[in-house]
């Protein structure tokens, strides 16, 4: 399936959304005439996103259920001419007093460099170069380096607060890049695989959910995704409800930055989840764990399907039905307990006498591309989250293709029950996963107080955004409950328009696109 053709806003985003979008749009082509004395060719475009249900196991390759909410990267670009020699592109972004123009060469090589220990926003754009780059030259046996550009972006995405703003830019700069490099027809499944490797380049361990959720959606729909035996993503509508099903996002304003505390939040987690599949492997004695799509190569996904091909005879481990698959899932919950029982973690040490791989080739293979600190790793509790968590997808999955509710009684328990996973997802980041923190909790608690049916961390957590499943009658106790007893304490000093930006009901948003401008000075 191919990203779409936009030629009108109404096809990007809802009806009350027209208006604040259009100007912006505006805005941004604008901007681009004045950098640079014309017109753009075409802008980019895709979503930010929020996790509804599956955190912090995509990149352990078991299913996840996120949504594109209505927050987006946006990448006006005109096209140089071809020319002999290295290639030009010259970045501008709208928020200048924040991001400062950038102008880099593409050399004959093609390859452009990246340094992933510098936080600069032109880096985002840059691996999603580099990333198109890669994906043109395997697809365009005469491609060696991208053409040059001129970009203006725009993004509303807030940084650091778990909706995703760096897959957004990924997706949208590969995107723009493909396009520009004469790419009629961009796959989506294609975009998505590209930018999932683009991201990696910028320091960062990704599973694949963001890109997919910023890619793939429908308007209107969440998104299935899943991973194994290949990267696919299925709309999943929600049902038809008495009361409509209403998604709260709130903002903890604790900066999230992977980049920065990546060594001892999402990359150590990303550490222990894979190690926690080389210890399992091998305490269960399976022969050969074959390496997969995840970022380090061995994933607790792929140790479950190996151990049920060889342990339980099953011949196609992705062909087992739901309710086998929840019960392979509940069979390792129970089981851990007995084979992984250290509460207090494993040691390097520990861990290379498990798995016969020395202390120095642990350190070296999973410790280095992406860098770490920890002395103990707590492969016990990171495996325990990553099945129950595997678990609880499967049953949001099933309640959201149940049939409708019929009446308000079956209304009230189907939210209920979708509700209880929320929150159960929220205690296991909280206790057993440890990337929560004292404000998400406290988010989570004022929003179930005031009636929310399940409040959870969504994003990589250790600050950032929360989401609430919330009784459309309910909203506005909610946000006035956070609002009283959360913002005013915490920023008394916060705006009108800072407030706004807390505090958003989402809508699921629909995916990337691209918008030919043709000539036209507003949208």
């Amino acid at each position: 399936m191919d990203v779409p053709i936009a030629t009108s806003l109404k096809e990007v985003y809802p009806e009350d959304a027209i208006e604040g979008q259009t100007k912006r749009w505006n805005n941004l082509i604008t901007k681009f005439k004045q950098q640079y004395g014309k017109l753009p060719d075409f802008i980019s475009r895709s979503p930010g996103r929020v996790n509804i249900i599956g955190e912090h196991i995509d990149y352990c390759l078991y299913e996840v259920l996120p949504m594109a909410i209505e927050a987006d990267v946006l990448i006006a670009v005109s096209v140089h001419p071809e020319s002999s020699g290295p290639s030009k592109v010259r970045l501008v972004n709208v928020h200048s007093q924040k991001f400062e123009n950038k102008e880099f060469e593409v050399p004959e090589t093609g390859d452009v460099h990246i340094d992933p220990s510098t936080l600069e926003w032109a880096n985002y754009f840059k691996s999603g170069l580099k990333g198109a780059t890669e994906l043109l030259r395997n697809s365009k046996s005469d491609f060696k380096k991208s053409i040059g550009m001129d970009v203006v972006a725009d993004g509303n995405v807030p940084s650091g607060g778990g909706l995703s703003s760096s897959a957004a830019f990924t997706c949208t700069s590969a995107l723009a890049v493909m396009r520009a490099n004469g790419v009629e027809k961009v796959d989506k499944k294609q975009l998505c695989e590209v930018a999932i490797v683009s991201e990696r380049s910028v320091g960062v361990n990704s599973g694949g959910m963001d890109q997919a959720a910023s890619v793939f959606p429908n308007r209107g729909n969440a998104l299935y995704v899943s991973f194994v035996p290949e990267l696919s993503a299925k709309n999943i509508a929600f049902p038809e409800m008495k009361s409509p099903l209403v998604f709260v996002i709130a903002q903890s304003f604790v900066a999230a930055d992977k980049h920065i505390t990546a060594p001892v939040c999402y990359n150590l987690r990303v550490v222990e989840v894979t190690l926690a599949a080389l210890v399992l492997s091998k305490i269960f004695g399976l022969k050969n764990l074959p390496s997969d799509a995840s970022p380090l190569g061995y994933s607790l996904r792929t140790f479950h399907d190996l151990y049920f091909t060889q342990k339980e005879g099953v011949k196609d481990n992705y062909s087992v039905s739901k309710s086998d698959f929840q019960a392979q899932l509940q069979d390792f919950v129970e089981k851990i307990d007995q084979y992984l029982p250290q509460e207090e973690g494993y040691t390097r040490q520990q861990m290379s006498e498990i798995t016969g791989i020395s202390v120095e080739e642990l350190e070296q293979k999973y410790m280095t591309k992406f860098p770490i600190r920890a002395d103990k790793f707590k492969l016990r509790q990171r495996a325990l989250h990553v099945f129950g968590e595997a678990i609880r997808v499967i049953r949001f999955n099933e309640l959201l293709s149940s049939p409708p509710p019929q009446n308000e009684q079956e209304n009230e328990q189907l939210l209920k029950s979708l509700g209880e996973l929320m929150n159960d997802t929220q205690d296991s980041c909280r206790e057993i996963y440890e990337n929560s923190c004292p404000e998400l909790d406290e988010l989570c608690k004022l929003a179930r107080s005031a009636g929310a049916y399940g409040s959870r961390l969504t994003g990589a957590g250790w600050g950032g955004c929360s989401v609430h499943l919330v009784p459309e009658s309910k909203v506005d106790a909610v946000k006035q409950r956070w609002i009283d007893q959360y913002y005013s304490k915490k920023f008394p000093d916060m705006t009108e328009d800072k407030l706004k930006e807390a505090i958003v009901v989402s809508q699921p948003g629909s995916g990337s696109c691209i918008y030919g401008v043709h000539g036209k000075e507003t949208v």
